[in-house]
Formats: C-alpha cells, sequence, structure tokens
C-alpha cells in the first residue's frame, strides 16, 4: 500500500497547532535488536549444548526456533539493528512494534516527524488479497504505537548497511538507536525527509 495514504489520518492523529513535516512508511531493520524493557517478559534462554543446538536448528529450519538463537542468527545474517539499556527509548519503541507474543497479522509501521514530536503509527490489520473497503479500514485503525519528544532525539540519517543503501537510524539522546529499511525497490526518498526533519 502506497505510503501517501496515510497522510489524511497522520493528520488527525497530531495535537492540535502540531505540524507534519515529514512521515515514510518503513519496516524496523533485521538484526539483532536492542534488549527488552525491564517489565517486558523475557524469553527464557536455554543453556550450554541445547544453546547451540537451537542456533543451528534456527539456520536449518525457519519453523523450528528458540528465541536465543533467533537473536544469534540475526546477529551474523543482519548485524545490529538497535542498541540501549532495557527500557531505553530504542528498547521501548522496538517492544512497542515487536511485542513477545506478536499476531500473525500484517500491518504498515509509519514514522512520523512533527514539529514536536517523533510519532511510530502502527496501521489496522491488512490481508493479502485485501479490497478497497479493507485497505480503507486499515489506514482508519492506524494508531500511535510509540511517541517521544523533538528534544528526546539526538539524530537521524539514512546511510548504507550492508547491501541496503536505505537504511534510517534514528539516535536518541540516551544513547540508544534504533533502525528502520524498506525494500531495495522503494523509494529512500521519504526515509531521507524524516531524517532532514529530525534534530541534526
Amino acid at each position: 500500500m502506497d505510503g501517501s495514504r496515510y497522510r489524511d489520518r497522520i493528520g488527525q492523529l497530531v495535537e492540535p497547532g502540531e505540524r507534519v513535516l515529514a512521515y515514510a512508511k518503513a519496516d524496523t531493520a533485521k538484526g539483532a535488536p536492542p534488549p527488552l524493557p525491564l517489565d517486558a517478559a523475557k524469553p527464557e534462554a536455554p543453556v550450554g549444548r541445547l544453546s547451540i543446538g537451537a542456533a543451528l536448528l534456527n539456520l536449518i529450519s525457519p519453523l523450528i526456533s528458540w528465541g536465543w538463537g533467533d537473536r544469534l542468527v540475526d546477529r551474523i545474517l543482519w548485524g545490529i539493528a538497535g542498541r540501549g539499556d532495557p527500557g531505553a527509548a530504542a528498547s521501548r519503541l522496538h517492544h512497542a512494534l515487536d511485542p513477545p507474543r506478536p499476531e500473525l497479522a500484517v500491518r504498515d509501521i509509519l514514522i512520523v516527524a512533527t514539529d514536536r514530536r517523533l510519532l511510530v503509527c502502527v496501521s489496522g490489520p491488512m490481508k493479502l488479497l485485501s479490497s478497497r473497503e479493507d485497505d480503507e479500514r486499515s489506514v482508519d485503525e492506524t494508531g500511535i504505537a510509540w511517541s517521544a519528544s523533538r528534544a528526546e532525539v539526538a539524530s537521524a540519517r539514512v546511510g548504507w548497511h550492508r547491501l541496503n543503501p536505505k537504511r534510517l537510524r534514528i539516535d536518541f539522546t540516551d544513547g540508544s538507536w534504533l533502525s528502520f529499511t524498506v525494500p531495495i525497490a522503494e523509494s529512500g526518498g521519504p526515509l531521507r525527509a524524516v531524517a532532514a526533519a529530525l534534530p541534526d
């Protein structure tokens, strides 16, 4: 779904007088994420030989998975997608977009820079073979999943990461950071506009 379809809905989500500077449809970058917040449910980590076996099984078959193995495979294949202490801005943002027990529905993620805040919005669930009404319902159900004041954002930039030249990295003033990407075939212009609209 084209990100421009969300323009009116984003305008409804901001506060009165708040001005939208830029927005982009993106996905959280693949790779090792920041740790979960302290109050989040943590998956149990296997120990000893089971740990090595879990990592190998994750590489061999995506249907067999352990949280620890997933994190190791992500680190090897994709690198680091975010850093920060548990409960830091990047930790809370990633947890808001990727809860421990995610639903199977596909949703769009929108990064929105306003003159007051950084907003991360999530669309309503989408269907693989959707009608126009389904698409409109998904847009209408879009809501704010996480927000931070502009003062909490230290910088934002778009650059290369491995084979992807369009990776948006948002650094927060608490020292944490999180990355977002778009598919190679899509334009990186909206991500660059968001980066330009956030503090340097």
